[in-house]
C-alpha cells in the first residue's frame, strides 16, 4: 500500500530550530524524523512512498540521493575499498516518489496534486510526517479495511501540559483538569484513505476542513481512538524529548522493529 507524506509545510512552530532545513529533516537521534516514520511504515511492508515536496524540497531530495548506507550499517572493507558489502541495509527496498505539490499548498491541495501517483490503488496510506507512534499498522489497516468507510485517522489524547478551567456562574474555579486526563483527544495524521476521497475534494481546500466535512455528514469518517505512544514534534522541546527516547537505547517507535 503506497503512503503519501505531506512533507512541504514551513515548519513554523519549529522555526527556531529548523530555519536551514525542513521540519521532516529535523533529526531524532541521528536520523531526520522522516526517516524514523518511513522505517515504521516499511516494517509492516509498506515501502512505497509519496513525498508531497514544497518548502525545502531541494535538501529532501539531496537527503536521499546523497545517502550513504555504510554510515549506519555494519559493511566488510575489501580490496583496498574497491568492495564494500553491507552486512544490512535500511532503505534498499523502499521507493519513493519525489513530487513537487507547491510551495504554499495546504494539506488537502497537495493530496490531490498526487493523485496520479496512485494510479489506481483501491486505498492508501498518509501521514502529516511529524510524529511517531508504536502503533500497529497491521491492525489499523485492517480494521479500516472492515468498515466500509470512505476514510480514517488516529485519535489520541491532547498531549499538552495545560489544566482545563472549569468555573461556576460567579466565575468561581471549581475544578482544574489535567488535559491529559481529560475526554479531549485530537488528530494524529496517521490517515488511511480509500481513492474515493478525491470525490469530495476541490482545489484549494484544507483536507480536515472542506472534505471531511462532507464525510462526517455522510458518516464516512473515522475517528480510530489510540492510547499507546504517540508523539509529535511540533517545538524543540518535543525534538529534545524524542532524542531522549532514542538515548535511552529502546525508542517507543521501534517496538515492532527486530534490530
Amino acid at each position: 500500500m503506497k503512503v503519501v507524506l505531506f512533507c512541504g509545510g514551513m515548519g513554523m512552530r519549529l522555526r527556531d530550530y529548523s530555519d536551514q532545513i525542513p521540519k521532516p529533516l529535523v533529526e531524532v537521534g541521528q536520523r531526520p524524523i522522516l526517516w524514523h516514520l518511513m522505517k515504521h511504515y516499511s516494517h509492516f511492508g509498506h515501502t512505497e512512498f509519496i513525498l508531497c515536496l514544497g518548502h525545502g524540497a531541494g535538501k529532501i531530495k539531496q537527503y536521499f540521493l546523497d545517502y550513504n548506507e555504510c554510515a549506519n550499517n555494519d559493511f566488510v572493507f575489501s580490496d583496498g575499498g574497491r568492495r564494500v558489502t553491507l552486512l544490512n541495509s535500511d532503505i534498499d527496498d523502499w521507493t519513493i516518489t519525489f513530487a513537487d505539490t507547491g510551495l504554499s499548498s495546504n494539506v488537502g491541495e497537495r493530496l490531490r496534486r498526487v493523485r496520479a501517483h496512485l494510479g489506481d490503488d483501491e486505498m492508501f496510506l498518509a501521514n502529516y510526517a511529524d510524529g511517531l507512534s508504536d502503533l500497529n499498522l497491521e491492525t489499523y489497516v485492517k480494521d479500516f479495511e472492515a468498515r466500509d468507510k470512505t476514510a480514517c485517522f488516529l485519535s489520541v489524547p491532547a498531549p499538552h501540559t495545560f489544566h482545563i478551567v472549569h468555573a461556576d456562574s460567579e466565575h468561581c474555579v471549581t475544578h482544574l483538569e489535567h488535559i491529559a486526563r481529560s475526554p479531549v483527544r485530537i488528530n494524529a495524521g496517521f490517515f488511511v484513505f480509500r481513492r474515493e476521497i478525491f470525490d469530495v475534494m476541490n482545489p484549494g481546500e484544507e483536507l480536515v476542513v472542506e472534505p471531511f466535512q462532507k464525510l462526517i455528514e455522510r458518516r464516512q469518517l473515522l475517528a480510530m481512538p489510540y492510547d499507546g505512544f504517540w508523539q509529535n514534534m511540533d517545538t524543540f522541546k518535543d525534538k529534545i524529548a524524542l532524542d531522549e527516547m532514542v538515548a535511552s537505547g529502546s525508542p517507543p517507535w521501534q517496538a515492532f522493529i527486530q534490530r
